[in-house]
């Protein structure tokens, strides 16, 4: 059975990403689900799609959309910026973009335009950055950003009642329509984790990446981890997001 991999959210960690494919043994067999947030943080965000669109050519990749990734897109389209958006990792990514062509700059252009906002897959388990708020389903979703800003997804799987089941009549809807959901967008590390952390039929995989932790990726079926050093000690001279 080949494997299906949901990766974390990277936020310019390249190293941390070469590493991280490299302990998984990935083969052009595994199905590779990246769950947003490629850019913002460490210095290689530019460098980071450059390597996600060649991956592409050889392995069987889906890219979904983060909200740095949104971000960063609408700078290049635009060069326009936020104070808020500089400070929590645009200006990484600004000036991993300084010296790049205009034809690499047109590729990741099209590259981020092309990310899909969520995947379902055969068996009815849902992949997307963070969440979405209509108890109807994500294809029922009135503003498409909340499916790469929403957090009361997964605020709401924290704190469910491990007694409450699908059964009882206070279980939330949202749960109910898929087998499992995989995000990232919101560190475990908040919650002082260091690896996927499972709160009732939702994943996180977002293991800190841009600030203390690792960068993280769970086969699906399995659920086995993998993970890479943390990714700090691999920018050693940077500061990321912290």
């Amino acid at each position: 059975m080949k494997r299906i991999l949901a990766i974390g959210d990277i936020h310019g960690g390249l190293k941390a990403l070469e590493q991280l494919l490299e302990r998984a043994k990935i083969t052009p067999e595994d199905q590779l689900i990246f769950l947003g947030d490629y850019v913002d943080g460490w210095s290689d965000s530019a460098k980071v799609i450059s390597y996600l669109i060649e991956l592409a050519k050889q392995n069987s990749c889906i890219f979904i959309r983060g909200n740095h990734d949104e971000l960063l897109h609408q700078w290049l389209k635009t060069h326009e910026t936020n104070e808020k958006w500089l400070t929590h990792g645009g200006q990484s990514s600004i000036d991993a973009y300084r010296n790049l062509s205009d034809e690499t700059i047109q590729q990741h252009r099209i590259f981020l335009k092309e990310m899909v906002n969520y995947y379902i897959d055969d068996q009815n388990r849902l992949f997307l950055h963070a969440g979405f708020t209509n108890q109807h389903g994500p294809k029922q979703e009135y503003e498409p950003y909340m499916f790469y800003w929403d957090r009361t997804l997964w605020e709401t799987a924290l704190c469910l009642d491990k007694e409450i089941n699908e059964d009882d009549f206070r279980y939330p809807k949202r749960l109910k329509l898929f087998k499992e959901i995989f995000i990232g967008h919101t560190p475990v590390t908040r919650i002082d984790k260091e690896k996927p952390v499972q709160a009732a039929n939702v994943w996180n995989v977002d293991t800190g990446a841009a600030f203390k932790g690792k960068l993280s990726l769970i086969d699906v079926n399995s659920k086995e981890v993998f993970q890479s050093d943390p990714v700090w000690k691999l920018y050693a001279n940077e500061k990321g997001r912290n």
